[in-house]
Parts: structure tokens; sequence; C-alpha cells
């Protein structure tokens, strides 16, 4: 995908329509289910930040699992046509690819917050002087709620224990330079840095192999959570030398709402099967799993960190969205994401009203497919208006519409839809 934002700005019609009929990706579009309004009509879905469309091939794969264990019951977990016994082996390599990861460096499991807290335990590792916490104030809070009792429940107090760096006064995003002076300056106090890889507010992508190289310069573990990064932004989790990271998928993954997470643990310490975990049976060596022994033997990889058996009928609609990952490739997906959203952004900038802007940086790099529009004044009657419109998008507290034009399945068409209803136009 090569195409650009015309200078000076082409804002026809006509335009955005010989864009998405150039378009390399846009047979991709039709493996997803799109919401209708009253007149039937597909409405423009600019929400894949939030939940993800259905692929089509979800249905399919379900049903199969459905038919499978009517016909098998039990024998399923070996004789089902992807035998639920290993079904969570089908990621191994999917989701390394996706993340760039190596093999067993990716598991899917639980939800994105349950990864967060189990992680912590074997890699917030609290002693001594080095007991602190850092990451950015205006996180998911999720995040900060998990992250605030997880301290709390080892018996320290969060107060002292949690570095908070956010947006300096009057500003809307946080200055990558703060962040790396507040690292620098927790020093030797430092045990982990935990931040989220794209802000889900603002839209803000962090340097995370630059992050992580100053968290390990001063001897912390650096820890990301990817909810609003993974099939987003393309990745390099083992190249950047993470340690460990968490995402959702149902957001940019498409596997449903509330859907199966991932999680990476970097090679160096999967093969530490010593590292301290809250562990469960899955997450012992096949090899002496069903054996059924009082001793947990840890198995290699981020499959170690597995507790229960992975649910079947949840992995499903990932298997289905994984696969066209795989087959498009994040850089196909993140060169078509940049031409769009480009688009989106120049199309805002000429139509915008009075007191509307963007507050996703747009420095290379520093964004992904969501833009974040702050209105000083009648910002939730802004995003009524664009649902009136057919515009599927979201609001998030105090004054932010998001509009995020995901690569697999929004183009030009529906930049400039949205762009024209938010404008008024």
């Amino acid at each position: 995908m090569t195409a650009t934002v015309p200078n000076p700005l082409d804002a026809s019609a006509e335009f955005a329509a010989r864009m998405d009929a150039a378009d390399p990706l846009r047979a991709v579009r039709e493996e997803f289910e799109f919401p209708r309004g009253a007149d039937g009509a597909p409405l423009t879905y600019l929400c894949g930040n939030s939940l993800g469309l259905l692929p089509r091939e979800a249905r399919r794969l379900v049903q199969e699992e459905f038919d499978d264990w009517s016909r098998l019951a039990v024998e399923g977990h070996l004789h089902a046509r992807r035998p639920w016994v290993d079904y969570h082996e089908q990621f191994r390599e999917l989701g390394a690819r996706l993340v760039g990861a190596r093999p067993g460096e990716v598991v899917m499991m639980n939800s994105l917050t349950v990864n967060l807290h189990l992680l912590m335990v074997s890699f917030w590792r609290p002693e001594g002087r080095r007991t602190k916490v850092l990451m950015e104030r205006g996180a998911f809070p999720s995040d900060t709620y998990a992250v605030k009792t997880h301290v709390r429940a080892r018996g320290l107090d969060p107060a002292r224990e949690v570095i908070e760096v956010g947006p300096r006064a009057g500003e809307a995003l946080i200055r990558e330079d703060d962040l790396l002076d507040a690292i620098r300056e927790a020093g030797e106090s430092l045990a982990l840095v935990m931040v989220g890889g794209v802000n889900y507010a603002t839209g803000q992508a962090f340097d995370i192999a630059r992050i992580t190289a100053a968290a390990h310069a001063v001897g912390a573990v650096a820890g990301w959570d990817l909810a609003h990064w993974a099939g987003n932004l393309p990745a390099r989790l083992h190249e950047w030398d993470v340690d460990f990271a968490c995402w959702c998928s149902y957001k940019y993954l498409n596997a449903g709402p509330g859907a199966v997470a991932g999680a990476f643990v970097h090679e160096r310490h999967g093969r530490r099967t010593d590292l301290p975990r809250f562990a469960g049976w899955w997450g012992n060596d096949p090899a002496t799993r069903f054996a059924m022994g009082p001793e947990f033997t840890a198995r290699v990889g981020a499959d170690g960190w597995q507790c229960s058996n992975p649910p079947i009928m949840a992995l499903a609609p990932l298997l289905a969205s994984l696969r066209i990952f795989d087959r498009v490739g994040m850089d196909a997906l993140h060169a078509k994401s940049r031409a769009v959203t480009g688009y989106l952004r120049s199309l805002i900038a000429a139509w915008g009203p009075e007191g509307c802007r963007v507050v996703t940086p747009d420095a290379p790099g520093a964004h992904g497919a969501q833009l974040s529009i702050a209105f000083e004044r009648d910002a939730r009657a802004r995003h009524a208006e664009l649902g009136r419109r057919g515009i599927v998008c979201d609001f998030r507290e105090p004054n932010i519409v998001r509009l995020a034009p995901v690569p697999l399945y929004s183009g030009w068409q529906d930049a400039r839809a949205a762009a024209a209803a938010l404008c008024g136009r």
C-alpha cells in the first residue's frame, strides 16, 4: 500500500471512491459482518478500537466446535477436527507472528487484567530498595486498579510504591522524555515499568524499544499493556527485548466481546521454570500433566503461565481472526492504516469546526488507526450527531470522540463520511 494523502488535499467523494477501488486489501472487508441501520444499510463502523467486527469465518469455526461436541462429547479432546487437548497450540506461531515474537513466547489465555496480575506475580519482585512500579497517569482504569491493588495485596502501599507520569500542565499527551527521566530518577528503586503501548484515550503510541531499554538500564523489568497495540501497530517484542506483555483480543483482533486475551513472555524468562507464579494444571509440563501428580513442573515458555485448560468456543473466533492477520500481514495493514488515518486527519483539519482539535500525535510511529478529537464544548452532542448520521464511534470523558478507521474493514469513503458528519458537512 503506497497511497498517501494528496497535496493539496482532494476532499471529493470521487477521490475517496477511487482510493477504495484501488485498495489492494479491499476484498478483506467482505470477510466481516457490519451492523446495519434501520434502513438495512451497513453502518460506517469506526469503533474497532473498542470492539472489532465479527469475522464471517468465526461462525463456521464455532459451529464446527458445537458439531464436534455433539458428535464426540468427551472424545473431542482427542478426536475433534481440531483436538481440544492441544487447541491452544494453534496460536503458538500465529500469535508469535502477530507481535514479533518467537514460537513459545506467546500464549492465548484468560483476560488482559487477569494476565497482568498473573505476570506481576512473576515479574514484580520487590526486594530491598527495589520496590517501585512506574506507569503512565491516565492509563486505562483497569491497569491502574490492577497495579495498585496488586501492590496492596503484596503488603505495600501504592501511594509510596507507584510512580505515575502524566502530561504536563495544559498538555494532553505525555512527553516520552518525561517517562525516560522518571525512569532514570527512580534508578535503583525501580522494579517494574508497566506502561500502555497506546494510550486508550489519546491514541498516543510510545516507543516500546526505547522505554524498555531505559528500564533495563536501571535494572528494572519492562512490561507492557498492548490492548490498543496488538493488531493495530506492527510489533517486534522479542527484538525489542520486552520482558512481558499482555493484550486483549476483542478490539483490533476481532475475537468477540470478552474474548480470550494474549500474553508474551520473553524466552529468557520462559526458560526459567523456577520463576514464582500462580500455577494451574495447564501450565504444567505436558509430559506429566495427566500423571495427576501433586508437584507442579512448569512448562517452558509462555504456556507455563497458563492456569486452566483453554475455552474452545471462545478461542474459535480468535483463530478465525488471526488467520486473516497472518494472511494479510501487519506491515500491509499498517501501511493502509497510515494512509487512511492521515486522510481522515487532513479532512478534519480542512473542515473542522472551531473548538475542535485532534489530540492524537501525528508523528510517524506515534499513533495507530485511532484519532482522538477533543471538543471545547458540546462533545457529547457531536458524538450523538455522528450516531444519527450512521457513524459508529465512541466517546471518552471528558470531551473526546474517538474515530478508528481499522484497515481490515475501513477505507477512504468511511473516513470521508466520518469527517463530514463530525464537521457538520
